[in-house]
């Protein structure tokens, strides 16, 4: 029964979806995602002086902030087909990009089309009663006095301190234009990688400790979920790497000078990121070596205990079938204390040979 159980344990369908999730993935299907009833649009126009806050219930009140000399983060919570392809459109945001932004499972990527940067990436959560990582696309468009972030989730995301910031007049963000706003926004995602890793390792460590006292198949299947998590880990971390690199390299006329030095920071912590997310999955192959070791070393200890328990019973299976043997004539075989003589060796040899074998350190 307990067999049967660890069995069913890893054969568990969620498991096995899972695993299809992560590694079934083509960007080239087009997206079959549910359109939410309605989409939730924030706008945040602002100078150095005011800050204007809304949330807008209308798709055409944000085309009102296209041309405004102050800088505007537009925020789209929902991603539904056609009112993402009117502002896109409104906005001169290129056919590809839209399709982009609707797409689903994309590698994350940047791009420079129509004097606009583009820059899709995930943003990612730890999902504590399953342990799982859970992603969610987001794409940023970078305009002349405009930033437009979509993304598919409206229940979260990792904005809310750059959303305090912004009503601070004195703060970074208020005091720069919209590119700092566009590097702040990819620096928020990249910093909260380091949230979640943080928790993997946790997972990792008391993973660990487990497989030190106590491994079994249960154990191997944490083993096997945690490697999984780190595949995702690695997806969504490694290619930002590569995007953010090619901002820096694009010499984009968006990109002021003095805001280059901040994006050369975030190219520093995504390269630590990645370094750690390696880590990481070294540490998992090592535990899975660890594993196997635990488990051979059991078993040896199973044979070395069986082998010493048959060596034991080697003299006694010998004497009796020497004594067992059909001839007529076999010392002691009538003598009265034959049977006491050799059950006496059947108890003596076992000991002294079990006394050798400790003085060996054979066990």
């Amino acid at each position: 029964m307990r067999t049967r159980k660890y069995f069913n344990y890893l054969l568990n369908p969620l498991e096995l979806l899972r695993t299809k999730k992560i590694l079934h993935v083509n960007p080239t299907v087009v997206a079959s995602r549910k359109e939410p009833e309605s989409i939730k649009l924030f706008v945040y126009d602002y100078d150095q002086q005011h800050i204007d806050v809304k949330e807008l219930t209308d798709i055409s009140a944000c085309f009102n902030y296209i041309e405004t000399p102050s800088t505007t983060w537009l925020n789209v919570d929902g991603l539904r087909k056609t009112d993402v392809e009117e502002i896109c459109e409104k906005y001169g945001i290129h056919y590809l990009i839209t399709e982009d932004i609707l797409s689903m499972g994309h590698r994350p990527k940047m791009d420079e089309i129509n004097g606009l940067l583009f820059c899709l990436l995930n943003m990612m959560y730890f999902n504590e009663k399953d342990s799982t990582v859970e992603v969610e696309q987001i794409s940023i468009v970078l305009g002349k006095n405009f930033v437009i972030s979509f993304q598919e989730d409206e229940t979260r995301d990792v904005f809310n301190t750059l959303r305090e910031k912004l009503k601070i007049s004195g703060s970074k963000v208020r005091q720069n234009g919209a590119d700092f706003l566009f590097y702040s926004l990819i620096d928020m995602i990249v910093d909260n990688y380091y949230l979640v890793m943080e928790k993997l390792g946790e997972k990792i460590e008391i993973l660990e400790e487990d497989i030190v006292r106590n491994s079994n198949k249960r154990t191997l299947a944490r083993i096997n979920l945690l490697r999984k998590e780190m595949i995702v880990l690695k997806r969504n971390i490694g290619p930002v790497r590569d995007m953010v690199n090619g901002i820096l390299r694009s010499e984009s006329e968006l990109i002021d000078e003095r805001t280059e030095k901040y994006f050369k920071d975030v190219y520093d912590h995504i390269v630590q990121a990645n370094d750690l997310a390696e880590n990481y999955r070294d540490m998992m192959m090592n535990l899975h070596d660890l594993y196997l070791s635990n488990v051979n070393l059991k078993m040896n200890e199973v044979m070395k205990v069986m082998a010493i328990v048959t060596c034991l019973l080697a003299p006694a299976t010998v004497i009796g079938g020497i004594f067992g043997m059909n001839f007529e004539s076999i010392p002691l075989l009538h003598n009265r204390w034959g049977f006491f003589i050799s059950v006496g060796l059947m108890l003596f040899i076992p000991l002294a040979m079990l006394r050798m074998f400790r003085k060996q350190g054979w066990f």
